[in-house]
Formats: C-alpha cells, structure tokens, sequence
C-alpha cells in the first residue's frame, strides 16, 4: 500500500486497448456498409447545407434529426450495450447518454430549421472524413476505424456539428437544444477520458470536439430563438 502513487490511470483498464479496438472491427464487419453509408449521408448534409441548396434548411432539419437519433439509438444498443458494456461495466453511462440523445432528437425536429456555420461544417466533415482515418494514423488497421453510426465519438460529434447549424424557435426547444448539446459534449469528454487512461493520443480529437462545439455554441446562444424564415 506504501506504493500506491505509482499507479498510472492505465493500471485501472479493465480492458487492454487491443480488446477495446477489437470491438470495432467485430462491428464493423457484422453492419458493414452501413457505417460508410452513414458517413456519406451525413458529408453530403454538410456540403448541402454549407453551399445553401434551397431545401436545405426545412427538409434538414427532419431529415437530420431522424438520422441522428437511428444512429443514436444504434450505437447506443449496436455498440456500447452489447459489445462495450461486457468488457467496461462504466460504459452502461455511455450507454445511456446516446439513448437519450436518440430520445431527444425527434423532439428537437419541429423546433427550428437550420442555417450553415462554419464550425458546424467543421465538426460534421472530421465526424465524417478524419475519424475513419485515424485508424490509419494511430498504426491499426482500417477494419478498425471509427464509422457513424457505428463507433460513439464521431457520432456525437456528428450530432454536435448539425447542432451547430440549428435555429429554435420556443424556449423549450432551446432548452432541449442545449440538453443535445451537453450530451453530446459529455459522450466526447468520456470518450477522451478512456482514451487518455489507455495514453492513446487519439483522446485529443474528442476533446477538441467538445472545445469546438461549446465555443460555437456560445458563440451563437444569442440567435438560436431567431424565427423561422
């Protein structure tokens, strides 16, 4: 007991991070395409509301919300309750925070439509086109990478990026709104605590997510009660 403070976070792991990496090349073999599908739908509503195509803002924002909150109760159950949870009990509040966001999404739907912002563009593209790549830069094979849809941190992050374009009418649908928004930022900060424990690098991209996402937000509290065009 004398020895207590060498300890290092990763001594707690009840994981190795081979295990934990595992888990989503398992996954993404079993859903595959639907994880590069996801990514596609989910680029192509970045660019669509980035170059202002007149459909856009309205059919957006249903469209959006629906997707997100499938691909919310996805991971949620697909990934983090069946495969997740048995190797990493504390993942049951992972868990949790994607099932409420799949909750909250569809009551978000009617409560708003959507305006292009520069960082929501941001986060929807690294969501999309960087977090399947960092398989490749953290030297693991591309059966590995992270999807939407199928792997938690790009689909919050992806859900934070549309969050970004958002633009509620009611104070309840701003309260909700910002509800998104936290659970969106809290799976990122677990996301990048576990990553950090196993002294994986990669645990700076969900925190600069979470940056990126509280900084746009706060930057745009001021006209999330606009009205609609």
């Amino acid at each position: 007991m004398s020895e207590w403070w060498t300890y290092r976070p990763a001594d707690f792991l009840m994981f190795a991070p081979d295990t934990y990496w595992r888990l989503f090349e398992l996954h993404n073999a079993a859903w595959w395409p639907l994880g590069l599908l996801a990514n596609a739908l989910v680029l192509a509503m970045a660019i669509a509301l980035w170059r202002g195509h007149a459909l856009a803002p309205r059919l957006g924002a249903g469209l959006g919300a629906g997707l997100m909150a499938v691909l919310s109760a996805a991971v949620a159950w697909g990934f983090v309750w069946r495969l997740y949870v048995p190797i990493n009990w504390g993942a049951q509040a992972l868990a949790g925070l994607f099932a409420l966001a799949a909750l909250g999404w569809p009551l978000l739907a009617p409560e708003g439509h959507l305006r292009p912002s520069r960082a929501g563009a941001v986060l929807m593209a690294l969501a999309a086109l960087s977090w399947p790549l960092m398989a490749w830069a953290g030297e693991r094979p591309l059966v590995q990478a992270e999807l939407i849809g199928l792997a938690p941190d790009p689909t919050a992050v992806a859900g934070l990026g549309l969050l970004l374009q958002w633009r509620v009418r009611s104070a309840a649908g701003q309260a909700l709104w910002w509800a998104l928004i936290a659970l969106g930022v809290l799976a990122c900060l677990v996301s990048a605590a576990t990553l950090a424990t196993m002294d994986d690098p990669q645990a700076l991209a969900p925190l600069a997510a979470a940056s990126i996402a509280l900084g746009g937000a706060l930057a745009r509290r001021r006209t999330l009660t606009q009205s609609a065009p």
